[in-house]
């Protein structure tokens, strides 16, 4: 027993010899409220998730990205704007349809309609005459394409279906007038009625995980001579103002504490007619939770240019444009819980430290306070 208390590194000293002083009550209350906050700060990390980061190289293959986005343009109609996208494998959705939602805007912002698929035209209900001649009894109307037909016998009962065909043939729709369909179906009217009109598109795409891009843009597109164009003759104008105010856009689903940057973002046009690009570098994602589950998303950055021209002359096409490419480094964010030893070691490291840098300070006052008393006494004796 005497060898086991030569081993104690903890001697006791009598309390007759200690001294009690002011500072050291001082700092002693410092400390211990220091300990307890440090204290209740570790218990609230141990007790909350920790979220740990690590950038890996994204193998991934064969999927596709989604793409949500919910935009307003406040002085372009409804019957105007259209959706395409395009990525560099040559894939193209044009006219983009499904899954799309359009609400007509009045000038105050209040919606006036809600459209399930783009331009509002309609098929006719009672056609009178079919190609080349009127209708027999019980005999199935079936309008011309005017030229645009792929096989024969093909028909365009809807001046929407001819606008598709010229649209497919790669032809631009010169003059509206002509077209039996549009003029029984109030087609020009329709637009004036919607003139001074906005609108607000949303929904989602669903496109291959390669770089590309995405724009909404007036009139109907197609391709000629291998180059993207749009068909503004049918509207009888040329200048088009896309300002407009990005509510939404996401590049999949959503996750505890990401930041989507152009959430909310708003661009007013001030030339007459140009082209607003967005350049967006997009990360794969994954997150896991507590519980083991996995949220396969992406995050984005950005960059913003416009193209303007001052007498409404321009190269390119007028429209506001997503330009997206895919970075090759994955993020994945884990969440995970402190082991109980960490916790304890950390609450151990807590109350030593203080403890001893809270001695450290009093000895420093102590030891002072009784120099300067030598000090004053020994003038005193002078």
């Amino acid at each position: 027993m005497n060898k086991l208390r030569h081993l104690d590194a903890y001697p006791k000293v009598n309390e007759d010899f200690y001294s009690r002083t002011l500072s050291g009550g001082f700092i002693t209350l410092v400390s211990s409220v220091v300990m307890l906050l440090l204290f209740f700060s570790e218990i609230r990390l141990y007790l909350h998730p920790v979220v740990e980061t690590k950038l890996v190289v994204d193998t991934s293959r064969g999927e596709t990205l989604r793409i949500n986005f919910d935009v307003t343009f406040p002085a372009i109609a409804c019957s105007i704007l259209s959706l395409d996208a395009i990525d560099i494998s040559g894939e193209q959705h044009l006219d983009v349809k499904h899954d799309i939602v359009k609400k007509r805007l009045d000038v105050n912002g209040n919606v006036i309609e809600v459209r399930l698929d783009g331009v509002g035209s309609r098929k006719m209900e009672k056609p009178l005459q079919r190609q080349g001649g009127r209708l027999e009894h019980n005999e199935t109307y079936c309008g011309s394409c005017y030229g645009a037909e792929f096989i024969d016998g093909e028909c365009c009962n809807s001046c929407e279906e001819v606008r598709d065909a010229y649209r497919k043939k790669g032809w631009a729709m010169s003059n509206l007038d002509l077209i039996e369909q549009c003029k029984r179906e109030g087609f020009f009217q329709k637009i004036k009625d919607e003139e001074g009109e906005g609108c607000n598109i949303y929904g989602s795409l669903e496109v291959k995980k390669v770089a590309g891009n995405f724009h909404f843009a007036p009139g109907k597109s197609f391709d000629q001579s291998n180059i993207h164009v749009h068909d503004l003759q049918a509207f009888r104008k040329n200048r088009f103002n896309l300002s407009h105010t990005i509510n939404r856009l996401a590049f999949g689903d959503h996750f505890p504490g990401v930041v989507n940057p152009l959430d909310g973002v708003q661009w007013m046009q001030k030339q007459p007619i140009g082209m607003y690009q967005y350049f967006i570098k997009v990360v794969p994602t994954m997150y896991k939770d507590e519980n083991g589950h996995t949220i396969q998303t992406n995050q984005f950055s950005v960059t913003e240019h416009f193209k303007g021209a001052e007498r409404g002359l321009l190269d390119n096409l007028a429209g506001v444009f997503f330009i997206y490419d895919l970075s090759p480094i994955k993020v994945t964010f884990a969440e995970g819980h402190v082991s109980f030893l960490h916790f304890l070691t950390n609450v151990c490291a807590i109350v030593g430290g203080v403890f001893a840098v809270s001695g450290i300070i009093d000895s420093c006052i102590y030891h002072g306070q009784k120099a300067m008393e030598k000090k004053m006494e020994i003038g005193k004796f002078n």
